[in-house]
């Protein structure tokens, strides 16, 4: 088997640098999602060599289609961003059956007009709580605030998730519920990944339940706890 040549993001970088917009590839190419996300921003048109020393018009690289064997499917699953992560929510919300047969929901917010993100993200994370939901995903600007909020709630465990190794720890150490992500510190094709990623991950037990059950001793010590 041939290896495989890596298109990172430094080297579409170095490509923009040396002021060029055409990227050329072969069949044994993998380009990372960091590296399409920088391609998509800058417009940059990928050339494609089936055959080394012939030339092919441009087209899409496809992304690994068996993932959703991997997936565990019939999830139910609720959508939530603030107007800085809406038209990242609808996007994802097109893609997420790519991955497996969710039932989706959506919690707000509806368009770009300036709003509140504690309002969503606590719609997002009640729903979870109260296991109308499996999973919850939000979008806000940076994916902090709305992992703030969310995780006021009681037995919600919100990630904010930054790259494919967050998404899984989050799953396999944490057990996390929720993810958030940042929809204007991440490019679409990076925020696809991680769910891939997210999904297709699962909570390890043992040692790392021990320690998710001291969190839940801390939290009832303030539920209970009258100040």
């Amino acid at each position: 088997m041939k290896n495989k040549k890596l298109i990172t993001e430094s080297d579409v970088v170095s490509l923009i640098k040396e002021g060029k917009n055409l990227l050329y590839i072969d069949s044994n190419t993998l380009i990372t999602p960091a590296a399409r996300d920088k391609i998509n921003e800058r417009k940059i048109k990928i050339e494609v060599n089936e055959v080394p020393g012939k030339q092919s018009t441009p087209k899409n690289i496809s992304r690994n289609s068996n993932l959703q064997n991997q997936v565990n499917s019939n999830l139910k699953i609720v959508l939530a961003s603030d107007h800085t992560g809406y038209a990242v929510k609808e996007s994802i919300k097109k893609f997420l059956p790519e991955l497996g047969q969710f039932t989706i929901s959506d919690a707000g917010t509806n368009s770009e007009e300036s709003c509140d993100y504690p309002d969503f993200a606590f719609e997002a994370a009640k729903k979870v709580a109260l296991h109308e939901a499996d999973f919850g995903i939000i979008f806000d600007a940076t994916g902090i605030p709305s992992a703030i909020t969310a995780n006021k709630v009681p037995g919600i465990r919100a990630a904010t998730c930054y790259n494919e190794f967050s998404a899984q720890s989050a799953r396999e150490h944490n057990n996390a519920n929720i993810i958030v992500l940042g929809a204007k510190s991440l490019g679409i094709e990076t925020i696809k990944s991680i769910l891939k990623i997210w999904f297709s991950s699962g909570f390890l037990g043992d040692r790392h339940q021990r320690r998710l059950d001291k969190i839940s001793e801390i939290e009832k010590h303030f539920i209970n706890r009258k100040f």
